[in-house]
């Protein structure tokens, strides 16, 4: 996939995180793929615009500064 492909999906992940903290097992539900041309996920991870954090219940995926630099940069 092409990066004018995967860098909408990359915001669009980002915004959905940045709205409130996810569980970790619902955003690998809803974005992880087996497709190795569409590393949305993964890209949003590496490039820093996501991290996974350690919470009361359990592992959740929270938008980084970086992350929220990207939204307002729209």
């Amino acid at each position: 996939m092409s990066d004018a492909v995967i860098a909408p999906l990359v915001r669009d992940l980002v915004a959905w995180v940045a709205a409130g903290p996810r569980p970790y097992r619902e955003v690998i539900e809803a974005w992880r793929t087996s497709c190795p041309r569409l590393t949305v996920w993964e890209d949003a991870v590496d490039g820093g615009f996501v991290a996974v954090t350690g919470g009361a219940g359990g592992l959740l995926v929270e938008a980084t500064e970086r992350g929220k630099t990207l939204l307002s940069a729209r």
